[in-house]
């Protein structure tokens, strides 16, 4: 009987990454689920195998290079890595931007990616059939005014995914990047705005349906469960009511 396949999901305390680990479940996988709050992540994993699925939590900071290492050891082969943690701080302009900001995101949404996928890789090649997805965002392809610092990070994390698939090309591992737009989620917007709830909700004030985190999940799944010899690139996904990072229609 074949071992069940193995999927690690970073950043998966909460949003797109708790969507991403339940449904990769679902779908047959023991998802290992990383994030930095150990409660949350436990909280998920009993959650997930109650539902009668398998799931195990590992508290994990993927900055920590060190920690990421120890991690990867767990693993001779791996089916899949979501590249998911991340995320975006404070909305001011280039001109007045705080670099700590700017540096926090960037060891986040790029360090981190780079350290868990370095890390994982030889596992992820060994299984036979490994896929690595890097969430990235509309922000990795097309800047917006505020958002200098995320911008910066996004393009770093599409272009490591961009050079990565080029370097292991003829190797039996996939990367797949998705970039998805205004996703409405229980804190990207709240974090960023340093909990200032008023500031968040007007990022979606007006728009008729964002997407969701299980929208983003739905898509990453499928992008994960094409057949093997089908590389997904680079997926785009946006609301309807989105037609570019500065262009959203609202009914206000």
């Amino acid at each position: 009987m074949a071992a069940t396949p193995i999927a690690v999901i970073t950043g998966a305390s909460s949003g797109i990454g708790a969507a991403t680990a339940r449904r990769l479940a679902a779908d047959g996988y023991r998802v290992v689920l990383t994030a930095r709050r150990k409660d949350r992540i436990e909280a998920l994993a009993a959650e997930i195998n109650e539902a009668g699925h398998e799931a195990t939590a590992y508290a994990l900071d993927v900055t920590d290079r060190e920690a990421v290492d120890t991690f990867a050891t767990a693993f001779h082969n791996l089916a899949v890595l979501v590249n998911n943690a991340g995320g975006a701080l404070g909305a001011d302009p280039v001109a007045t931007g705080d670099p700590a900001d700017w540096r926090q995101m960037y060891e986040t949404n790029v360090i981190g990616t780079l350290n868990v996928t370095q890390a994982l890789l030889p596992a992820l090649t060994a299984s036979g059939d490994g896929t690595i997805v890097i969430l990235s965002s509309t922000a990795a392809l097309a800047s917006y005014e505020g958002g200098g610092g995320y911008v910066a990070a996004k393009h770093g994390e599409h272009v490591l995914a961009e050079t990565l698939r080029l370097e292991i090309v003829g190797t039996p591992v996939r990367v797949i990047e998705v970039a998805p737009g205004m996703v409405k989620t229980e804190e990207f917007a709240t974090t960023r705005f340093r909990g200032d709830t008023e500031k968040a909700a007007k990022v979606y004030a007006g728009v008729d349906a964002p997407l969701s985190a299980d929208d983003v999940a739905d898509t990453i799944t499928w992008a994960v469960t094409r057949p093997s010899h089908v590389n997904i690139d680079l997926l785009v996904v946006r609301p309807r009511a989105q037609a570019s990072n500065s262009k959203v229609h609202r009914t206000l």
